[in-house]
């Protein structure tokens, strides 16, 4: 099997500036061993790895050791691939991830997107957590990760 792969330095103007990562345009899912032996093969901070579906795309990243479910710089390497390469001719791509929806809009050569918001929500205090951090905090919120309130920086 071949497969194309392209590596972009996103953030710059030339080569050997910016934030590299691999970019590999599939016309269908690869099996995840393969997809993450690719990227560990690559040793990039991510490998993206996009595929057509209707006016979309699917697109996913992979570290050389993990899938990750967001990666702005590969996402927009990826963008430029479609753009400036592959000749998308669209304003803006939109790109279905494990993140949710990301769109990428071409204006006048720079590529620009916003990314998802995860407003953190508060929480009932978990045991464990009071457990971890040998304290019960005042409140805890939680986004991705739990982010605990005290009264004082003791």
């Amino acid at each position: 099997m071949k497969l194309k792969q392209y590596q972009v330095d996103a953030f710059a103007t030339r080569v050997f500036e910016g934030n590299p990562a691999a970019v590999c345009p599939l016309e269908h899912w690869l099996d995840d061993r393969l997809l993450q032996a690719i990227a560990n093969e690559n040793n990039l901070s991510e490998t993206a790895f996009f595929v057509p579906s209707g006016t979309e795309f699917q697109l996913r990243w992979f570290t050389p050791v993990a899938e990750v479910d967001l990666c702005g710089h590969a996402t927009l390497a990826a963008a430029h691939v479609l753009f400036d390469i592959l000749g998308y001719a669209g304003k803006q791509i939109s790109f279905q991830t494990r993140s949710g929806e990301l769109v990428v809009e071409s204006n006048d050569g720079l590529l620009v997107m916003d990314f998802p918001a995860r407003p953190p929500v508060a929480k009932p205090i978990p045991d464990a957590l009071v457990a971890a951090l040998g304290r019960t905090p005042r409140e805890v919120w939680a986004a991705n990760d739990y982010i605990a309130v005290f009264e004082d920086g003791e």
